[in-house]
């Protein structure tokens, strides 16, 4: 990656907290995902109106906990691509305070290309492999 990864900016709301008074560990995931599906309509890879042209799925998800989220603060939830396959890419995530910078969890998601209406895995398209690897400065192992 040759530039900041990028990323959103997502207020801690009331309905995050747990009865311990934090971020609920499920909120960490959805914050991901917000991320995520930003980070797609950003590099313009769905235009945002049908779910079944979401052209991918979340096949594994590892979270690392590293500090409590709390109400008041802000999280920077950052999002990039590390490796391109054939029919799937990796996505890493930082989520972090927009104040202090201490990061408050780092993640990873394995996504496959997917056909919502055959239900079935399917390649990655040329296009969508052009996109995200000149986005995030990857050479494809695979250019085809």
């Amino acid at each position: 990656m040759n530039h900041e990864p990028y990323h959103i900016i997502i207020p801690v709301r009331y309905g995050d907290l747990d009865a311990q008074g934090h971020v609920n560990n499920a909120r960490f995931a959805s914050y991901m995902e917000q991320a995520r599906l930003s980070y797609i309509l950003h590099l313009g890879l769905w235009d945002g109106k049908s779910f079944t042209d979401l052209p991918f799925i979340v096949a594994d998800v590892h979270i690392t906990y590293r500090s409590p989220i709390k109400l008041g603060q802000s999280v920077v939830a950052y999002v990039w691509a590390t490796h391109i396959g054939n029919k799937s890419l990796k996505l890493e995530y930082r989520l972090e305070d927009q104040e202090t910078r201490r990061v408050f969890a780092v993640a990873e998601t394995v996504m496959v290309a997917y056909d919502y209406l055959n239900e079935r895995s399917v390649p990655l398209t040329r296009s969508q492999r052009e996109i995200i690897a000149s986005f995030e400065g990857l050479l494809l192992e695979n250019p085809s």
